[in-house]
């Protein structure tokens, strides 16, 4: 597990901070799924990015009602098994699905929110370390992460999207649409994959 003094603030969030901090983590691993079906025609990336967006509109819309058990059964047809495909993408893709299969599970059970937000903030640097190790880097500990520029990245990124949310103190709809929008137009992924 790599440590971050991020990991202790995210703690004192409350619970829509805690489900758009990781709405917003699950946005940024969506490309490398989109491109893991893209490569591969395995999934339509489609439906998760309508799962994605069904909680996204949670989050923003009073009136959204979302059937999240319907919504896991959707997700775990979509996830891939590392047997059944020889190339590095599989991997990133199951991250992604992981993330969010962690935050739907969090969104049926409310106990479970701290525990998820925890999961895919270090799942999501994990798939950064991951992928820096499968390219040669030394194995990314607690110890060294800091000499690491791709997961120093990570964390800031992480970071950036906290500090604004831990600054409200009411549901904020214009700060979480403008989260949303400013990572789908950003479009580029934990690990620099961008989805035309």
């Amino acid at each position: 597990m790599l440590q971050n003094p991020l990991q202790l603030r995210l703690e004192k969030l409350e619970p829509w901070q805690q489900i758009t901090f990781m709405a917003s983590l699950c946005e940024r691993m969506y490309p490398n799924y989109a491109m893991f079906c893209q490569t591969t025609e395995f999934a339509e990336a489609r439906i998760y990015r309508d799962i994605l967006d069904s909680i996204w509109e949670l989050l923003t819309v009073k009136t959204a009602k979302v059937n999240f058990e319907r919504q896991l059964e959707k997700l775990e047809e979509l996830v891939p098994s590392a047997d059944d495909f020889d190339f590095y993408g599989v991997y990133p893709a199951i991250d992604a699905c992981m993330g969010l299969s962690e935050l739907l599970h969090a969104l049926l059970d409310r106990d479970l929110l701290m525990e998820a937000m925890l999961n895919i903030s270090q799942q999501s640097v994990l798939t950064v370390a991951d992928l820096e190790v499968a390219q040669g880097a030394d194995e990314i500990t607690n110890d060294n992460q800091k000499q690491n520029e791709a997961v120093c990245e990570e964390w800031d990124v992480q970071w950036a999207i906290f500090r604004p949310l831990k600054d409200c103190t009411t549901r904020d709809i214009e700060l979480i649409k403008d989260l949303r929008t400013e990572l789908k137009e950003d479009a580029v992924s934990n690990i620099g994959v961008v989805v035309e």
